[in-house]
């Protein structure tokens, strides 16, 4: 497209009018620069409305320019990783009209789709996949004959993940078209740790080698687009540099050609590198420093805290946050008091020490803390370590990533009879994020696992009561599961307990356990109004069943079992499995999550798959109707 047709006689440009991303290599670097303002304005504005990942975004926005001024997409295909770094790319790919939908029912999702998408390369809502993904990609490509580039965008946070050497390891071996970008902004979710850290920033400081390569490849590179006699200067000039000064990088060293560390702020310089970048034809790794937050001074600030906001107060620019209690912060707080009566008590994050509420264990007992990094199979295994010595590791981590380490709750913890706990937060829907991130899949996963217990409260005094109990247990693996968010405010009104609780009916009996409980509560409630007499039955140790469950299930001529959760593998699949088997004949069905939930907010997400107060009262009058 013309430029006069998205770029007035002021030279202001206009997103909305630009064909993307067609137009952006026709820029020059003035007008890439306004519309580096103008993205960040966007940003601000949307995500501060609908709430989102900001920070991490406003960080890239140069970047995604650039990428996509030198990469041709979706011919190249770009790969971020994590997902939630890729709002720039969804505007600059054509969804700039549908960018204020962005995580809200039936709009754009919050991480790439490639169903939403052909410029969507992999679904990657969870971090360190996209060496892996591109590598795949790019070799597809040299055996299908095609030029074309894969693309992974790493951020330093993603490159603590064991997946991200795996990539590399391979990656490095091939002579396809890989291209890595390490995104460099020294914070990921938590502070990042570990060697992988330590390793980065001494290579930011360096004046070396690094610097001096890079310097030779920016005078002789100073062309749009290089050729490859001028790549073999270049690839020269390293080899002689590198004999001279003798020094390489660990990137090398796995066979990555690597440029850096380069200015991700500065449109031209990453030009330049990229360019550089494409003209090996072989694996190459572009080491960029950004600023988290670039452009908003409050999430330059706390990038930490600007990662994934709620909506925010545009006077103040706080995000909305709430100050209560909710059940993140009521585990941290209890694991605490129980460390204080109990030394062997350590705690285990994977770089979620303030999503899983552990900053408080962190500063009260800092040499019994660790945050790992992004790597939950490693914590699980290492958390067997600290097991076989005496010590009683508390391991806290979202249900959708605790996904990535069932094969070490298998093999390293259960097989030894290791006593381990696990805190499995975000336990059931969460909402916006969709479905990489609901945490659906863990009840299924779990209870598969020999030997394990695993409990499922609905209020704060029942989380404690069973941390406390799968804590002070003498072996075995033990898991606490619980939502994110505030515990509703209804209850049973009852005491509560580590086993079940039981609210005696008529001939219809609700079954269910974990937040959801209060739903159910309501619906029974509300069909004693309307003549239904319904018991509720509330599980709180929810595996194993406890032998009095399949009893009281037993008097009632209806049972209808309501789960938070996937229905395959189910507790409400296992329940009607023991009633098969002791020989009922009564009418039992089982309302569950079916796969994947699209994004949405949680009551939304609740009421679509049948799981609100009235939705439960709905399912109940049809079943009596039928």
């Amino acid at each position: 497209m013309s430029k006069e047709n998205f770029i007035d006689a002021a030279g202001d440009v206009s997103l909305e009018q630009m064909q993307l991303p067609e137009d952006l290599a026709g820029l020059n670097i003035a007008e890439c620069k306004l519309l580096c303002e103008k993205i960040r304005e966007l940003l601000i504005n949307t995500v501060t409305t609908t709430g989102g990942h900001l920070a991490s975004n406003l960080g890239v926005v140069e970047l995604t320019l650039a990428l996509h001024r030198q990469f041709h997409s979706p011919d190249d295909r770009i790969v971020w990783d994590v997902g939630h770094q890729a709002y720039v790319h969804k505007i600059l790919t054509g969804r700039c009209d549908r960018f204020a939908t962005i995580r809200q029912e039936g709009g754009l999702a919050g991480f790439p789709k490639p169903c939403e998408s052909p410029h969507d390369a992999f679904v990657t809502g969870h971090s360190s996949t996209a060496v892996s993904a591109a590598c795949g990609i790019a070799e597809a490509f040299r055996i299908q004959g095609s030029p074309n580039y894969a693309v992974a965008v790493v951020g330093d946070g993603a490159a603590t993940g064991g997946m991200f050497f795996e990539g590399l390891n391979n990656g490095g071996k091939t002579r396809s078209n890989l291209i890595v970008i390490l995104n460099d902004n020294e914070c990921a979710i938590s502070k990042n740790v570990g060697a992988v850290a330590k390793y980065l920033a001494d290579m930011r400081s360096s004046k070396g080698y690094v610097q001096t390569k890079w310097a030779v490849e920016r005078a002789l590179g100073k062309t749009p687009v290089i050729g490859k006699p001028i790549a073999g200067v270049l690839k020269n000039t390293k080899d002689k540099l590198r004999q001279n000064i003798e020094q390489t990088t660990m990137f090398e060293d796995m066979g990555f050609v690597y440029l850096g560390p380069i200015d991700g702020h500065d449109v031209e310089e990453l030009d330049e590198a990229l360019a550089v970048a494409k003209s090996y034809h072989r694996p190459v790794l572009v080491h960029v420093r950004t600023i988290k937050g670039k452009g908003y001074a409050p999430a330059e600030a706390n990038p930490g805290e600007y990662h994934g906001i709620p909506r925010i107060d545009v006077e103040s620019k706080n995000p909305e946050i709430s100050t209560d209690e909710c059940y993140s912060t009521v585990f941290g707080r209890e694991l605490v008091r129980l460390a204080k009566e109990d030394k062997r008590i350590c705690a285990v994050t994977a770089a979620m020490k303030y999503g899983t509420g552990l900053q408080f264990f962190g500063a009260a007992y800092p040499q019994r803390f660790f945050d790992v990094g992004i790597a939950e199979q490693h914590a699980v295994t290492f958390s067997g370590g600290l097991a076989t010595q005496g010590l009683i590791p508390v391991f806290a981590v979202y249900s959708t990533f605790l996904q990535r380490s069932y094969d070490q709750l298998l093999h390293d913890i259960s097989i030894a009879g290791l006593h381990m706990v696990l805190g499995v937060d975000r336990a059931g829907i969460v909402g916006e994020d969709g479905e990489t991130h609901q945490g659906v899949f863990d009840v299924p996963m779990l209870t598969a696992i020999p030997h394990i217990c695993v409990y499922s409260p609905a209020t704060y005094e029942e989380l404690v009561l069973c941390l406390r109990k799968a804590v002070q247990q003498d072996k075995g693996l033990s898991a606490v599961r619980y939502p994110r968010g505030h515990a509703p405010k209804y209850t049973l009104g009852t005491k509560a307990n580590t086993n079940f609780t039981h609210i005696q009916g008529e001939k219809t009996l609700l079954v269910t356990y974990g937040r959801i409980t209060a739903e159910v509560g309501k619906a029974a409630d509300a069909l004693r109004t309307d003549g239904i007499s319904c018991g509720v039955l509330q599980l709180t140790t929810i595996w194993p069943l406890d032998d009095a469950v399949l009893e009281i299930a037993k008097e009632y001529e209806n049972v209808y079992f309501f789960e938070e959760g996937d229905e395959v593998g189910g507790i409400g699949e296992k329940l009607a499995g023991m009633l098969l088997e002791s020989g009922y004949r009564g009418n039992y069905r089982h309302n569950a999550v079916h796969g994947f939930v699209h994004h949405a907010s949680v009551e939304r997400c609740l009421e679509k798959v049948g799981l609100t107060a009235s939705e439960i009262v709905k399912f109940v009058k049809e079943q009596h109707n039928g």
